[in-house]
């Protein structure tokens, strides 16, 4: 009698921890005005921790731009909220650079497309990622 009750634990334990997994989903970014095809476009995920503080992210894509255009994706990504940082790498030294007054010189998105007057801000570019595959499309 013990040995079926344990079997049966066992079992229900298996299946409950199988049914508690989460899945993962796609986030595919484009972008279809970056304003040439010179150098490349750096895209990051980010979460609250990793925003402006860990320079790739949860997940870094470095892609090639055809015609002005690209298209990313970010493979297997966990339920939860995120932002998304891009950058027009025009001279391919994976840093954003600045003129003397500071203000950059490369193109730069996130994802929500906010009006930006000064450093990005995660509130600002955050959005959720839920149980199912998400489409963003980013503006330089």
């Amino acid at each position: 009698m013990k040995t079926i009750a344990l079997t049966f634990v066992i079992i229900f334990t298996t299946l409950l921890s199988f049914a508690q997994e989460e899945s993962t989903h796609n986030i595919t970014v484009t972008i279809d005005n970056v304003k040439n095809d010179t150098g490349k476009v750096i895209l990051t995920l980010h979460n609250k921790n990793t925003f402006l503080v860990k320079p790739d992210g949860l997940n870094s894509i470095e892609t090639t731009i055809e015609n002005g255009k690209i298209k990313a994706i970010f493979k297997d990504i966990a339920p939860g909220t995120y932002a998304v940082l891009v950058l027009h790498d025009e001279n391919e030294n994976k840093a954003m650079d600045f003129d003397t007054n500071r203000m950059p010189l490369e193109s730069y998105g996130m994802s929500n497309n906010p009006l930006s007057y000064g450093p990005p801000q995660y509130n600002d570019a955050k959005f959720e990622l839920k149980n199912e595959d998400l489409e963003l499309n980013i503006r330089f």
